[in-house]
């Protein structure tokens, strides 16, 4: 990351803001109050904030280049890295026909010059533009798939939020969908109830849908997760599907799609965790 944002806590001391969301997760997890690793003063998103002269500072020392290795300002690093780095990583521009290729950008002209797939058979360019369809087509059967679930009569949808223990939370308690004939509850668990996931440098959320309430026949639903209102959680779309009973009200713990640890730590580090379940009845 080239740009760094550094907190300060009301003590003077700095810290970057991804260790400060890390050590706010930590605390959540551990269900205490966090402090600032030196001074032990009780730290918040509130009670911290940005120390823009330092930011500044930062942004001139020297980083080094991830590509060449060299030293640049960390002011300039990013356009060197996108553009002018010769070493930096890059793809032929015969990839929209499927070739793979990707070297360092100062070997790029030596290898479009010899590319293959320019000289490929109209035949064999169809296999290869066929592969590429059917992924572009499953991307497209799950945004159309979205579409047809948000025609459906009976559409509920909440936002969740508060913690509940170190390994395991509340997302939401429980509330109504459907006219408030069905109750729910969700529950999700960090590092799948790792005992101390305090302790552990990658985490993950699973969750679970339990429907509370009773019902007359089998309940069809597909739902989703995605992120909530004014939230920076990146969060890729996956729709579940589940059939509830009187006997099998309670999903199995499916992983929360979010990106990496960092997105998992930015929803831990939060007041509330701010997500929005959508549950789509299914009627035959």
């Amino acid at each position: 990351v080239v740009a760094v944002l550094v907190v300060e806590c009301t003590n003077g001391h700095l810290m970057c803001a991804g260790c400060f969301i890390h050590l706010l997760a930590d605390a959540r997890l551990k269900e205490e109050q966090a402090t600032w690793p030196n001074c032990r003063c009780e730290i918040s998103k509130s009670l911290c904030c940005r120390n823009l002269a330092v930011e500044k500072a930062v942004s001139e020392l020297p980083s080094e280049c991830g590509f060449c290795a060299q030293q640049f300002p960390r002011s300039l690093l990013e356009r060197h890295q996108k553009e002018e780095c010769q070493d930096r990583v890059t793809q032929c521009k015969y990839k929209r026909i499927g070739c793979p290729w990707q070297g360092p950008f100062h070997e790029l002209t030596v290898h479009e010059a010899e590319c293959t797939h320019p000289t490929k058979t109209g035949n064999e360019l169809m296999d290869i533009l066929d592969e590429m369809d059917q992924t572009r087509h499953k991307e497209m059967q799950l945004y159309n798939s979205i579409f047809s679930l948000l025609s459906f009569e009976k559409i509920g949808y909440t936002g969740t939020g508060r913690h509940r223990g170190p390994s395991e939370t509340f997302l939401g308690g429980s509330f109504a969908f459907f006219g408030g004939f069905f109750t729910w509850v969700l529950k999700a668990r960090v590092n799948d109830s790792e005992r101390n996931p305090n302790l552990s440098c990658k985490r993950t959320l699973s969750f679970q849908l339990i429907l509370k309430s009773k019902v007359n026949s089998p309940l069809e639903c597909s739902f989703l997760l995605l992120e909530g209102p004014y939230d920076d959680v990146k969060i890729k779309p996956v729709i579940y599907h589940f059939v509830f009973t009187n006997e099998n009200n309670e999903t199995e713990y499916m992983p929360l799609p979010i990106v990496d640890s960092v997105e998992c730590n930015k929803l831990l580090a939060a007041k509330n965790i701010n997500l929005r379940l959508f549950i789509f009845q299914i009627q035959k």
